[in-house]
């Protein structure tokens, strides 16, 4: 299915209606759709592998109002979703494009479900992150993709990128929602314990037969089915093809780029414009210093996202005229993130996204004290830390579990009973302590405010109220903890030793501060106009919210949503 650059590329120079940079899921959209009118598209994607960021992700899609969460029976509407994007961007809401984004985001939905192998499911209990804001919801918003067999890419398997290993369990990559409930209850439930050894045998034959997993699940299943979209409309994906420079006419309207194929560089003249799609800058170290609040060296954060998001959207926009919007009070979308050790020494991030609702889960500062509501999103929490940490020091912070805890439900990379927690003491990566003395100076956490630290939340615990930091008082804290946990699922003592410690720094999934765009997903020049023939969409656009994280798929949806709104764009756009 993939057209190789050796093959599809004849001449020095190709014409094409679109070229997209990119083929994470914003540009595959953008792709799908222009080539759904009719137009002659060309994706160039960067690596030797495609799907991005986005085949790395959890697969979610935070689009308000849209037809799958309707018919299962969630109540939204336009205006409460207005209300709560209005709160969650504060000063950088940007009406012309939420209201371009409320409108087009459940059509995006729709015409995937109508002329794509892309589906969704609802996830009716998945909370919006602030669902007490002015609009929020208690879920629905978010909409997860359906898992597929890998069957869907014939020939083509090897050529998607694979999840991140620190994520899967010896390779499985385990689905959010359900599949993950029963991963968490395989040695309570009888009805878990069926479906998860149904699942290691299946893998354990694909693994055998065919070297892999063949059920895609999360961003896996997402970049599939958008790549297999594209190629059912004729659109030849190029990989190992990233675009090194625009190309402008004597008008400055952007008619194509030059591209370094495997064969050489390449001009592409593409009549109806360019949407840059590379997935922000997340690997770009010295535009991250520049952006991020906290020290953001390469051993300082690290990012859960594709290595190959280097910039070059960016960098291609801003060679024009585009700008970089570069006042958002978040640069990127933050997660805490621990640091697994691999086999060849080198070490690999581990985003904590749902280990911190558990019940009896806590985080200190290397103070001892707690700072934060641990069951808050992810990107809530990295504020948190930065706060709590010295400014002239690195932002760092400890996840806390007692033995208990820990053998029910993991932490972080280290896996639930029966898998053994050995392998992560030995590595490093876990630290423990028969006593919370103990732990503290194998952690260099402070003694004294730990054990008072601990002793407060024990208190809490039989009340079932944090009095600290109100751990379980929102949807979306609940939806992360145990719900047969009483009074509070986001609540269980620390008692039982040894007592566990995970150091978590800051990291990311993902950018922010992208380049300024209208509602119509083009790049913004200096004069405030926009470039004509470049679009910017998904990471390489600055977010529709403002620098801040409302919900479930903020990255994905939106960047699906624009890209959408590229596509068609482009396709009414005279030449």
């Amino acid at each position: 299915m993939v057209a190789s650059s050796k093959h599809a590329i004849p001449n020095e120079t190709q014409h094409c209606d679109v070229l997209v940079a990119g083929s994470g899921a914003s540009g595959m959209v953008a792709a799908i759709v222009a080539a759904k009118k009719g137009l002659k598209v060309i994706v160039a994607e960067k690596e030797a592998v495609f799907g991005g960021t986005t085949a790395l992700s959890g697969g979610y899609l935070w689009v308000p109002n849209n037809p799958v969460s309707i018919e299962a029976g969630v109540k939204d509407s336009k205006d409460a979703a207005l209300a709560y994007m209005k709160h969650e961007s504060g000063n950088h809401y940007d009406a012309a494009r939420v209201d371009a984004f409320l409108d087009a985001g459940p059509e995006m939905v729709a015409f995937m479900h109508a002329y794509t192998q892309v589906r969704f499911e609802a996830a009716p209990a998945f909370s919006d992150y602030h669902p007490d804001a002015p609009g929020g919801t208690p879920g629905g918003r978010s909409i997860l993709t359906q898992p597929v067999s890998a069957t869907i890419l014939g020939s083509d398997i090897d050529k998607l990128r694979p999840p991140r290993p620190e994520l899967t369990l010896y390779g499985l990559a385990i689905g959010s929602g359900k599949e993950l409930w029963h991963f968490y209850r395989a040695t309570q439930r009888l009805e878990s314990f069926l479906y998860v050894a149904k699942r290691l045998v299946k893998f354990g034959f694909d693994r055998s037969v065919r070297g892999r997993s063949m059920l895609l699940t999360n961003g896996n299943a997402l970049a599939a089915r958008l790549f297999r979209s594209a190629c059912e409309l004729g659109v030849p994906i190029w990989l190992d093809s990233p675009v090194r420079t625009l190309i402008r006419n004597d008008r400055g309207h952007v008619v194509g780029a030059e591209v370094l194929t495997p064969k050489g560089r390449r001009r592409v003249l593409a009549n109806k414009g360019v949407v840059l799609a590379c997935g922000g800058f997340p690997f770009d170290f010295a535009r991250r210093q520049t952006l991020y609040n906290h020290c953001a060296g390469e051993s300082e954060h690290w990012s859960a996202a594709s290595p190959g998001n280097t910039g070059d959207g960016v960098r291609l926009g801003e060679s024009v005229g585009g700008e970089v919007v570069k006042d958002y009070p978040n640069a990127g979308a933050w997660a805490p993130t621990s640091l697994v050790p691999r086999k060849d020494g080198t070490k690999g991030p581990f985003p904590h996204f749902i280990d911190r609702g558990k019940p009896g889960v806590i985080a200190v500062s290397r103070a001892g004290r707690r700072f934060v509501n641990e069951a808050n999103s992810y990107h809530d929490f990295v504020q948190g830390m930065e706060c709590a940490c010295p400014s002239d020091q690195p932002a760092e912070a400890f996840l806390i579990a007692d033995h208990r805890t820990i053998r029910k439900y993991g932490l972080g990379h280290v896996k639930p009973a029966p898998l053994p927690l050995q392998p992560s003491i030995r590595s490093g990566y876990l630290m423990r302590g028969n006593t919370l003395a103990e732990l503290a100076s194998v952690a260099g956490i402070e003694r004294n405010a730990f054990e008072e630290t601990v002793a407060r939340w024990n208190a809490d615990v039989p009340t079932g109220t944090d009095t600290a930091f109100g751990k379980g008082s929102t949807a979306y804290n609940r939806f992360h903890g145990d719900p047969e946990v009483k009074p509070n699922p986001c609540l269980a003592p620390i008692a039982t030793g040894p007592f566990y410690a995970v150091r978590v720094v800051p990291g990311d999934i993902g950018t922010f501060a992208g380049l300024k765009t209208d509602e119509h997903a083009r790049v913004i020049g200096p004069d405030n106009t926009p470039l004509k023939g470049l679009y910017a969409v998904g990471n390489d656009m600055a977010s529709v919210l403002g620098g801040n994280y409302s919900g479930g798929g903020i990255t994905l949806g939106p960047g699906m949503t624009f890209g959408y709104i590229a596509g068609l764009h482009a396709a009414s756009e005279r030449n």
